[in-house]
């Protein structure tokens, strides 16, 4: 790999991180910024604020990435997604000011979602256009959105108690970061360099045939993948786990062990640390053995070490046990992903981790109202399981189609475990 793509590689990461900062600093503080925004400030209020903008990650996260593999671009889009992603967190700070009810800042946070679901989904899949080991690729996405959880959980609940708008000032400006760095970075998308000004259907050879395919048909055809279905069950559920802390593990934290939103968000981050830390490794080690071991063994550990956490009688084993919980989640999370890059074939990548992400944002859905849900009714503890024994029950239904996929050669070229290309 030259110079320019590890330098690409290093900014893509970059945007990546400051996405995924700018999502988690208003987590730790989530009760506060709820109450300053008109809202209730309990666990539901904080739910629906959470899940209005995982709403529109669901909606527009296979749109961009389809638009993106259609017009053969994906650094416009991914700068158009950061700007406006900015401009809805500096209009949510306008709510109170403007007498905005609590229902037009949840959609507010939907248009954020909206936007700041290309800026990330398309910044992923530019890793994916560099080759060089998509378990490598994958672990510098995974990387950088562990190590963004884990700054914007300590720092988001540092600005939370300065102020609860605080951390909202703070996503903006990292959004409009993002769109600087993306526009220094080589587009490698397929096409490109043929695409002229980027429209879809572009003829750029002249013989009367659109070089790629609509932004429809590609969506049909990543569809059609059944073997994608394997990485989007597994990504579904671990950003389950991810939206069920990033939620209930905060309010856990609080209720339960007396903790402010910094004393919180620093034990978030014991999760998020070492998920961060270990992404890179574990990606090239997945490149290395396959995908089974980490995906599999991986999620099992993960699972049993989440309850662990719901059972512990004490802060000091809690917290222990969220580096545990970190560890297991950076096995699995990077050969997950990395799945995703060994089935799609080169033109549909956009629409493919479009897709992934898709699941995994219904993923953080069901985890802030089955988590929230299950809290509420059942308590804490009860929730734990709930959500631990998800992460297991996939891995052991899953785990024959995933020795499959690992032993077919992984191929991005030929279809998988049977079914026919298009």
């Amino acid at each position: 790999m030259d110079d320019s793509a590890r330098r690409d590689r290093l900014t893509l990461a970059l945007s990546v991180w400051a996405v995924l900062v700018s999502q988690v600093l208003l987590y730790p503080g989530v009760a506060d910024l709820v109450q300053a925004l008109g809202g209730a400030g309990d666990l539901d209020a904080g739910m629906w604020f959470l899940v209005s903008e995982y709403a529109a990650f669901v909606v527009f996260a296979g749109l961009w990435g389809a638009l993106s593999d259609a017009t053969g671009r994906r650094v416009p889009l991914i700068v158009a997604g950061a700007l406006g992603g900015a401009a809805c967190y500096l209009l949510l700070t306008l709510a109170p000011v403007l007498g905005v009810g609590f229902g037009g800042v949840l959609l507010i946070r939907v248009g954020a979602g909206a936007f700041t679901i290309g800026a990330f989904s398309l910044s992923m899949t530019m890793l994916m256009d560099l080759g060089g080991g998509n378990g490598r690729n994958m672990g510098a996405a995974g990387i950088a959105i562990g190590l963004g959880a884990a700054v914007g959980s300590v720092v988001g609940g540092r600005l939370s108690m300065a102020d609860p708008l605080a951390p909202v000032y703070g996503a903006a400006a990292l959004l409009g970061l993002v769109a600087l760095l993306t526009a220094t970075v080589t587009d490698r998308s397929p096409g490109a360099e043929t695409s002229g000004a980027g429209v879809a259907g572009d003829d750029a050879d002249g013989d009367g045939n659109d070089e790629r395919a609509g932004a429809r048909e590609i969506l049909r055809k990543v569809v059609d993948r059944p073997a994608l279905r394997v990485p989007y069950a597994f990504g579904f559920i671990d950003r389950l786990t991810a939206g069920f802390f990033s939620l209930v593990g905060i309010y856990y934290f609080r209720d339960v062990f007396g903790l402010d939103a910094f004393g919180a968000g620093l034990v978030l981050a014991m999760f998020f640390g070492p998920f961060a830390l270990l992404q890179y490794p574990m990606g090239v080690l997945s490149d290395r053995i396959g995908r089974f071991l980490p995906v599999v063994v991986g999620s099992i550990l993960y699972g049993f070490s989440i309850i662990v956490v719901g059972w512990s009688p004490s802060l000091p084993l809690a917290a222990g046990t969220m580096v545990l919980v970190g560890v297991f989640g950076a096995l699995v999370s990077p050969a997950t992903m990395a799945l995703v890059t060994d089935i799609a074939a080169e033109n549909e990548r956009g629409a493919a981790m479009g897709g992934f992400n898709i699941f995994g944002s219904l993923g953080f859905l069901t985890g802030f109202l089955l988590g929230g849900s299950a809290a509420e009714l059942l308590g804490y503890f009860e929730a734990f399981v709930v959500v631990g024994f998800t992460e297991i029950g996939i891995a052991l239904v899953a785990s024959r189609a995933v020795r499959r996929l690992a032993s077919s050669g992984e191929s991005v070229a030929a279809p998988v475990v049977g079914e026919a290309d298009d």
